[in-house]
Parts: structure tokens; C-alpha cells; sequence
């Protein structure tokens, strides 16, 4: 339920969509700033300056031989090429997004105290998980590929929707299915749990709104970098963890605030994957956290929401009288530093995945901590 103006950089650009496919670039300088579209055309055109004071270090096409099917079934950078469709789908959703999202429900469910390990629960949880994961992540993920698709000709020109792998039609029908299935999902979980009032469909219809605002304009929270950050790490954090608890139990004030105050270390993950697309953000106007503060400066505003923000949670827990899950929650801070010194602060962009990968599983572990916390 998934769902971030200096100047512009110097770039010259031109995209041309002839039978779906992505040209390179023929001209050096470009004098005009516009974004134009047609159905078979795509021109994205920077102001005129410098050459020389930035280009875009993404290559024109996907590597031969050192694209990775893993990469492209996971939706991450470095995939190979595909041609079947249902793997291109597959890829659009990206499903290496979909763990954080069905974590948060294992957390919601922790903290409402009231799961039980029998038949029902265990799969009234899968189907929540599949309606936060596949559904509505998917959705998010495949709308957000829609709406990039400008910059993703510039950062990544080879993916599915610039590069014409997959027609636009199919992409439109592909969100309008997985939102409509997650919606679907959370009104029948509604009435599984008898409730009253159906919190899980508005839950999945208000984080569907949140999702499109992200993503698409006229509002496009992404521009900003402070308000589309926290929004994605709400979105990833606090969302799918309410869906778990009102699934199970009662969604509280002191639970709502809680995890909002933990979706600002989803902010600082959100900035994890800004630094890898700053010559397209640049080239478009957008006001990412590199952007605006420099690569420098970011990995810091981007490491601090990270660990600030936990050290806080512990901070309360502590003061609620929990200090042994408090103790437990600073142990698993400790090595997500470690990693950030040895990987992330060193070059963001390098050890982006291996980063992510290293310290990550440290961070949601200390959200179950915390899930488990609230349930006593």
C-alpha cells in the first residue's frame, strides 16, 4: 500500500519512440527546455548550457552479457533483457519491494496481540500479505514506471516501458487490474473479520490515493524530496502494519503515531534509491535530497533518519518500562552503522544494493522488536 528546481543540469537529449523502440541521442545541443509526448513519441529536451557540467553515466541499452534474469524477475537494476511478457509484468510490479510490505503485516498482526497460529489467522495473514505485496505494492510500482517513464529514458533507457518492450496499453490495463484485485482483497478481509466498518478497504483505497499522488502529476509528491520520501516510507512502513493489526485486532491512536514516527527511517531508505537517478532527476526538475543538498550532505540526512529515528523508538520503549526490548532494538541498530560505514557512506551509488541487502534485514527485525514491544 505501496505505493520523493535547482537549475537544470546540462544535458542534451532526444528520445524517439519509432516502433516502440528507444533511439539514442543525435543531437549535442538542445536549446529549448520542453517535455513532449505523442503516442509514438517521446522528446525530452534540457536547457541549453555546458556540455561538460553533466552527463548521463546510464547506458543506451540493458548489457548482454552481464545482465542477470535474477535482476530482471526482481525488477532491480542490471536485469537482462526480456521478451515474454509475463516476466516483463512480473518485472513492472518489482517483487524485491514486495518484503517490506509483507513484513509490516507480520508486524501489525504481532502487535495486535490477538494472532493466533491456526488455520484462519495463518491465512487470513497470507491473503493480506498477497493484498499489501503482489496487489497494491505492485500497483504502486508499475504506476510509478508509467510516470517515470521520461526519466527512466534518461537514468535507465533499456527498461520495459522506455525501451517499448511492453506496449502502453497493456502497462494501463496491468495497474487498473492488480489495484482493482488489492481493493478487492481488503473489502472480502473486511468481511472475513466481521467488521463493522470496512477499515481495510479505506485503508487500501487511502494508500492507492497516496500511492497514484506519489507518482503522478499534478501533485507528484516524488518532486519534493522531504514530503514524497516520508510519504513512500509510510507507505512501506506504517501502512501495511495497520492493515496487519486491524486485521487482528484494534488499530490504536498510540500504534498510529508509533509507526509514523518509524516511517522517517522509511524516508531515510527512500533516499537510498535517489542517488542512482540524480543526472535524470536534475535533467526533469525534480528536487531529490541529492539533488538539492548534494550527494554529500544526503548520505547523511540519509543515514541520520535511518538511525535517529530507531534510537528514538528504543528511547520510548525504554521509557514505557520495556527496556529489554529497548536493549534489543539498540543491538540491531549497531550493525546497520557498520554496514552504513563500510558500503553506503563510502559510495552510494556502488554498494546501493549490497548496502540495502546487508543492513535492511537489521532494520526490520527491529520493527517485529518493537511489533512485539506494543503487544505486551
Amino acid at each position: 500500500m505501496s505505493s520523493v528546481l535547482n537549475t537544470f543540469s546540462s544535458l542534451s537529449l532526444s528520445r524517439i519512440y519509432n516502433n516502440n523502440h528507444l533511439q539514442a541521442p543525435t543531437h549535442s545541443n538542445l536549446t529549448s527546455a520542453s517535455v513532449s509526448f505523442t503516442r509514438r513519441r517521446l522528446i525530452v529536451r534540457a536547457a541549453d548550457t555546458d556540455t561538460n557540467e553533466a552527463k548521463s553515466k546510464a547506458p543506451y541499452k540493458a548489457p548482454a552479457s552481464g545482465g542477470s534474469s535474477i535482476n530482471q524477475l526482481l525488477g532491480i537494476k542490471g536485469a537482462a533483457q526480456e521478451t515474454n511478457k509475463w516476466k516483463i509484468r512480473l518485472q513492472l510490479t518489482k517483487p524485491v519491494t514486495w518484503p517490506p510490505l509483507v513484513w509490516g503485516v507480520v508486524c501489525g498482526a504481532a502487535a495486535s496481540g490477538n494472532f493466533h497460529w491456526n488455520l484462519e489467522d495463518v491465512a487470513k495473514s497470507i491473503l493480506c500479505m498477497i493484498m499489501s505485496g503482489p496487489c497494491l505494492t505492485g500497483y504502486t510500482q508499475t504506476l510509478n514506471d508509467w510516470y517515470d517513464r521520461e526519466i527512466d529514458a534518461i537514468n535507465e533507457p533499456y527498461r520495459p516501458i522506455p525501451s517499448g518492450a511492453i506496449p502502453e496499453n497493456e502497462v494501463i490495463s496491468q495497474i487498473w487490474l492488480l489495484l482493482l484485485g488489492g481493493l478487492g482483497i481488503a473489502a472480502l478481509l473486511d468481511v472475513w473479520a466481521g467488521h463493522d466498518f470496512p477499515i481495510l478497504f479505506y485503508l487500501a483505497l487511502g494508500g492507492s490515493l497516496l500511492s497514484y499522488i506519489y507518482s503522478a502529476p499534478p501533485l507528484k509528491l516524488k518532486q519534493n524530496g522531504w514530503i514524497g520520501n516520508f510519504a513512500l516510507g509510510a507507505s512501506y512502513i506504517s501502512l501495511p502494519w495497520w492493515a496487519g493489526q486491524a486485521l487482528f485486532g484494534t488499530l490504536t491512536p498510540d500504534i498510529i503515531v508509533l509507526t509514523l514516527i518509524y516511517s522517517i527511517a522509511g524516508l531515510g531508505i527512500a533516499i537510498v534509491n535517489d542517488f542512482k537517478s540524480i543526472e535524470g532527476d536534475k535533467a526533469l526538475g525534480l528536487q531529490s535530497l541529492p539533488v538539492a543538498f548534494g550527494a554529500e550532505t544526503a548520505k547523511w540526512i540519509c543515514v541520520g533518519a535511518i538511525d535517529i529515528t530507531q534510537i528514538s523508538v528504543a528511547g520510548y520503549l525504554l521509557g514505557a518500562g520495556k527496556p529489554y526490548y529497548a536493549l534489543a532494538l539498540l543491538a540491531l541498530i549497531v550493525p546497520q552503522v557498520v554496514f552504513q560505514f563500510q558500503y553506503f557512506l563510502k559510495d552510494p551509488v556502488k554498494y546501493d544494493v549490497k548496502y540495502q541487502a546487508s543492513a535492511q534485514p537489521f532494520l526490520v527485525l527491529g520493527l517485529l522488536v518493537t511489533a512485539l514491544a506494543m503487544s505486551h
